[in-house]
């Protein structure tokens, strides 16, 4: 009795035994072995690159001799003299099998491909979109069977590739017959399958083998900022990545002021939503021009977001959740056609998936940050921060997550600031500060080097020293305080009391003066005790959002900080401790984790089954909502101090001890405190 030859795939490990003849494609298809193919078999696409094995190998129990696969033919001759094939690398679709083989499938010809995110934790995201291209060949019409183009289509499709039920919108069906008919009945088709969809929805149809690739976009949008990653929908690659400023911040800085404007003002919320729609289409295309890619290839877009700007995205009013009980119109996750979103500068059928909710102030750009930092699966106690105008706080390890929304508003992203600015060329991004001379130094975006190295004003000539972004003004203030400028209580010395001319009066209270350019026509930065107080503001709002998770868990110390958001990958470990940002914490344990809500929306846009997970973990998650906390205002006020005016921080007194100084008690002119010494009697 002779027996069918076996075939063994690496590094799925998958085994079986086929008839001699069968291609190598077709025994992975029935093994369920990982290997790609857009056209179908028919030799065009190259996707189905293997790589057989020959020798001995003890741990598969096989032994694989010359002549296992089928001689080289034509189609992969015709295709290696085209294109070029790596030595040892066979087409899965052409070469049949001999006799016993070791088949390995290269990652490159694998559907899930695995892509390094180095900026997004170094993880990786595995590759299964909702949208994919399919090669089909489509019986010609035959009147003597008479149907439509559409159902052929569809009958290809499940003989070709096991798919069911398809739909086509109505704008599709003045594309199908010209491109069957130019690519003589074979088209490449983009075909999304929601998690949620029964049938596959035709996106679009190109004559004969579509490689142009499919695009998609994963957006961040940030009440202050919008951020954008084009991400090839076959590697993970993204493409290019860009952002602009919100325009809704014309109608208020943070979220509750535009709450307040669509109270006050009739249409107000719609007059919002068109603008954010206006500057996303803006932005689509200007990210597609600067990939060099046609627009009408971005098929999906993936949207994470804060509850009120989730809201004025769909077009729904947000008053609601200017509000206790803070009640949002929908919670869930969404699918939905780009174009009900008036997107109209991407595919005419693409796609929008926006990430769930966890509550009416903890958005789906928190949710972003589960799916992407994965709390729920650290073994310790994990504390992620995403830092913006609307602060997103998540806690947890293997028994609990819980999430919270803390509004700190925009100071650390430069606004509300005397000299503040957005991070651009020419701002100042971080500061030190001599603790004896009390003299600064810093460097500026644009240029690596610092502001008392040679060479400095030629490398800042261009671009100038134009003000202070966000991370800039954190570093000012801590260093402030590390050097004695500055006491717990957040006020200013005078020059008297810090033994500096730098402090300079600045109506009843004083300011430091960081960088004098007036000479050369520039400007006069400063740090002013209004400067301080928003700084305060801010971080007294992310440190008591930490706190009421911390009480709700009934921990008084987490095991490490994350340190999430754009924003959050420049922040200086050691200045965001200094302040009192982030609880007390091994500073080797504080990392950054650049834009976590971003890197959860490539996810999401890459991996279909990563929106099951997350509107799974979403419905597990504990919301705490700060606005009706109590102990929040408490937390709140003993946060003012810094770092904090309760709460120990011994690991950050085990690296740096903070000068003990005072200067709200009138002051004598001494540099060392400024304490008003008692009369002797």
């Amino acid at each position: 009795m002779t027996t069918d030859p076996l075939v063994v795939f690496t590094p799925s490990g998958k085994r079986g035994r086929f008839p001699a003849g069968t291609p190598v494609l077709t025994a992975a298809r029935q093994l369920g072995v990982d290997l790609d193919s857009v056209c179908g078999g028919r030799g065009i696409c190259s996707k189905c690159q293997i790589t057989p094995s020959y020798g001995e190998f003890p741990k598969h129990g096989v032994s694989v001799a010359d002549g296992a696969l089928s001689e080289w033919n034509a189609v992969e001759q015709r295709y290696d003299d085209k294109r070029g094939l790596k030595p040892g690398r066979r087409l899965g679709c052409q070469a049949q099998i001999v006799s016993d083989v070791v088949i390995d499938v290269p990652p490159e010809s694998q559907v899930h491909k695995q892509v390094i995110r180095k900026a997004a934790s170094a993880r990786a995201i595995t590759m299964a979109p909702a949208t994919r291209l399919y090669f089909i060949e489509v019986t010609e019409p035959d009147m003597q069977e008479p149907t439509g183009d559409l159902e052929r289509l569809a009958q290809a499709l499940k003989a070709q590739w096991e798919i069911d039920s398809v739909t086509a919108d109505l704008s599709l069906m003045g594309k199908l017959q010209p491109a069957l008919r130019k690519g003589k009945w074979q088209v490449t088709v983009a075909l999304h399958k929601g998690h949620r969809d029964s049938a596959h929805r035709i996106i679009d149809i190109w004559p004969g083998l579509h490689e142009g690739g499919l695009y998609g976009l994963a957006i961040d949008l940030g009440s202050t900022t919008i951020a954008a990653h084009l991400t090839d929908l076959e590697t993970g690659e993204v493409k290019a990545s860009s952002g602009l400023m919100n325009p809704q911040i014309r109608f208020g800085e943070d979220l509750m002021s535009r709450v307040s404007y669509a109270m006050m003002n009739s249409g107000g919320d719609k007059e919002m939503t068109g603008a954010v729609r206006s500057a996303l289409n803006d932005l689509t295309s200007a990210i597609a021009d600067e990939a060099g890619i046609d627009a009408a290839l971005i098929v999906e877009t993936v949207f994470v977001c804060n509850p009120v700007m989730h809201h004025l995205l769909l077009g729904l009013d947000p008053v609601e959740l200017g509000q206790a009980p803070f009640a949002l119109a929908t919670s869930d996750a969404l699918e939905l056609p780009a174009s009900e979103l008036e997107l109209s500068t991407m595919n005419p059928r693409a796609r929008v998936y926006v990430l769930p909710c966890i509550a009416g102030h903890v958005g789906a750009d928190a949710a972003a940050v589960a799916l992407s930092e994965e709390p729920g699966r650290s073994e310790d106690l994990v504390l992620v921060v995403d830092v913006g105008t609307n602060a997103e706080i998540v806690l947890g390890n293997t028994t609990r997550v819980l999430a919270c929304s803390s509004p700190t508003g925009p100071a650390f992203e430069g606004a509300q600031i005397s000299s503040g600015q957005r991070a651009a060329p020419g701002a100042i991004e971080r500061v030190e500060i001599d603790p004896a001379t009390k003299e600064p130094r810093f460097r500026v975006i644009g240029s690596d080097l610092w502001s008392d190295e040679p060479g400095f004003d030629k490398a800042t000539a261009v671009t100038g020293i134009t003000g202070i972004c966000g991370s800039g003004i954190i570093e000012a203030v801590a260093e402030m305080r590390m050097a004695g400028l500055l006491d717990d209580s957040g006020l200013i010395g005078s020059a008297a009391q810090t033994g500096t001319a730098r402090s300079v009066p600045e109506g009843r209270t004083h300011a430091y003066l960081l960088h004098d350019g007036s000479a050369d026509g520039g400007p006069v930065i400063t740090v002013t005790q209004g400067d301080i107080r928003a700084i305060q503001l801010a971080k007294s709002a992310l440190y008591a959002g930490a706190r009421l998770l911390m009480d709700e868990m009934g921990v008084d110390r987490v095991d490490r900080v994350v340190l999430a958001g754009a924003f959050g990958a420049h922040i200086s470990t050691k200045h965001a401790m200094v302040l009192g940002m982030i609880p007390d914490c091994p500073l080797d344990k504080v990392t950054s984790a650049g834009n976590a809500a971003g890197t959860g929306a490539r996810i999401a846009l890459c991996n279909a089954d990563a929106r099951v997970e997350i509107e799974r973990v979403v419905r597990e998650i504990t919301k705490v909502e700060t606005a009706i906390e109590p102990k929040f205002q408490d937390h709140f006020v003993a946060a003012n101090a810094i770092p904090h005016k309760t709460d120990p921080f011994p690991e950050l007194a085990k690296v740096m001890t903070l000068p003990q100084v005072a200067f709200n008690t009138g002051g004598d002119g001494e540099h060392g405190g400024g304490r008003r010494r008692r009369r002797r009697a």
